[in-house]
C-alpha cells in the first residue's frame, strides 16, 4: 500500500529522497538503502539538507522534518507526539524501522521471488524486524535493551544479538541447504553461482573465496580501528583532559564540561578521568559546536549513567522534550533555542551562552 501512495505521487522525474545533513546515523543509512531497493525508488536521487524549503520540494523524507505522514511520504520520529511501534513489539521505530514497516514485505517479495501474501514474506518480515531493524529502532531512540528499572529479572526487552561482526563473516559461509558442486537459483546466499558438476576443486575454490571476503571484511576493519584510535581518539584524550580540567570555570558544581571542538570523542575518556577522580563531582552535561566554522550552532548533550547506558545521568527538562525552535525558546525561556530529542538526552542552540543556559536550567530542575 505504501509503495502504491509513493507510486502514485510520480511525474516525469526520478522521485527526490531527503533526510537530514550533518552527523550521519545507522537508521536514515538504511532506510535510503532500503528505499532505493524498491523499482520506485531505484533511480532516485539523494538530498541532505534541514531547509524545510528544500525539504517540501522531496518526494519522500526520512529521518528529518517533525513529520510521520505515510500518505503525503513523510517519515521521521523524532516530534514529541511520536510513538509508532511495530507490530507486536514495543520499541519505538526510527527512520529505519519506519520505512521498513511501511516498504518490507514488497522489498522481502522483491528479492526472494515469493509472492507478496504469502506466509513465508510474513515471517520473513516479522525475522528481519526482529533480528536486525529493532537494534537499529532502539539505538536510535536511546532505548536499552535492558530495563534499568527492573534490577531483579534483567530481561532483555528486545534481540539485539542479530548482526555482529562475527554473525556476518558467518552469513559468508555456504548454507545448510547449498550443494556446492550444483548452480544455485538467483538470489540464494550471496548471489554466487557454481557452475553445474564442477567438482570439489571448483567447490573448495569458492569456499577461499568466500573465506577471503571475510577476512577482507574483518581486516579492513581493523586497520579501519587502529587508524580511528590513533588519528583521533588518542588526541581527543589531550582535549577533553583540558576541558575537564577547566568545567569548574563554567559552572562551580564543576557538572558541565565544554569542549570548543565539535566531534570530539569523548565519552571513553570522561568516563577514565572520573574513574582516575572518583571523589570528584561527576559531569552531568557536554557542550560543544555543531561544527569548525564560526557561528556554528551548539549542542547540549547528557552524560549517560554508564558508558554505554542509555540512561542520562540528568536528562534535559521533560517539557522541553520533542520541542522545537521558537515554541522550545519560549517554554524555556531561552533565547536560540532548536532542539530538545524526545528522549532528553540531546538538544541543540544557536549559541553557546544558550546552550550553557539549557544546561543549567535542566541541572536545577
Amino acid at each position: 500500500m505504501a509503495e502504491e501512495v509513493a507510486a502514485k505521487r510520480l511525474k516525469i522525474s526520478p522521485p527526490l529522497i531527503g533526510t537530514h545533513n550533518g552527523h550521519f546515523h545507522a537508521d536514515e543509512a538504511l532506510a535510503v538503502y532500503l528505499l532505493r531497493l524498491l523499482p520506485t525508488y531505484t533511480p532516485s536521487s539523494l538530498l541532505r539538507t534541514r531547509d524545510p524549503a528544500l525539504l517540501s520540494t522531496c518526494h519522500t523524507v526520512v529521518d528529518v522534518g517533525g513529520e510521520y505522514s505515510p500518505s503525503t511520504n513523510r517519515y521521521d520520529h523524532h516530534q514529541r507526539t511520536f510513538s509508532t511501534t511495530f507490530p507486536n513489539h514495543s520499541t519505538k521505530l526510527s527512520s529505519a524501522g519506519l520505512v521498513y514497516m511501511h516498504f518490507g514485505k514488497p522489498i522481502i517479495a522483491s528479492r526472494t521471488a515469493l509472492p507478496a501474501d504469502s506466509p513465508e514474506v510474513d515471517l520473513l518480515y516479522e525475522k528481519l524486524y526482529t533480528e536486525f531493524v529493532e537494534a537499529l529502532d532502539a539505538n536510535d531512540n536511546g532505548i536499552s535493551a535492558y530495563d534499568p528499572a527492573d534490577t531483579v529479572n534483567l530481561k532483555k526487552r528486545f534481540h539485539d544479538g542479530g548482526v555482529t561482526l562475527g554473525s556476518l563473516v558467518n552469513d559468508l559461509n555456504h548454507e545448510w541447504n547449498d550443494d556446492p558442486l550444483h548452480e544455485q537459483p538467483p538470489g540464494h546466499g550471496d548471489g554466487t553461482s557454481f557452475v553445474k558438476g564442477t567438482g570439489p576443486e571448483q567447490a573448495q575454490a569458492d569456499e577461499d573465496a568466500r573465506f577471503l571476503k571475510a577476512s577482507s571484511l574483518m581486516g579492513t576493519t581493523f586497520l579501519r580501528k587502529l587508524s580511528y584510535y590513533h588519528l583521533a581518539w588518542l588526541p581527543a584524550r589531550k582535549h577533553v583532559q583540558t576541558a575537564h580540567r577547566n568545567r569548574f570555570s563554567n559552572d562551580p558544581s564543576g557538572a558541565i564540561m565544554v569542549l570548543d571542538g565539535g566531534g570530539v570523542p569523548w565519552k571513553d575518556h570522561l568516563y577514565a578521568f572520573e574513574t582516575e577522580n572518583a571523589d570528584a563531582p561527576k559531569v552531568l552535561y557536554v557542550l560543544y559546536p555543531e561544527g569548525p566554522n564560526e557561528g556554528a550552532k551548539w549542542r547540549v548533550q547528557c552524560v549517560s549513567v554508564t558508558k554505554d547506558s542509555f540512561e542520562s545521568r540528568k536528562p534535559l527538562k521533560e517539557e522541553w522534550r520533542g520541542v522545537r525552535d521558537s515554541e522550545l525558546s519560549g517554554k524555556s525561556g531561552i533565547d536560540g533555542c532548536v532542539f530538545v530529542h524526545a528522549s532528553g538526552f540531546i538538544g541543540g542552540n544557536l549559541t553557546k551562552a544558550g546552550a550553557m543556559d539549557m544546561a543549567k536550567k535542566s541541572m536545577l530542575s
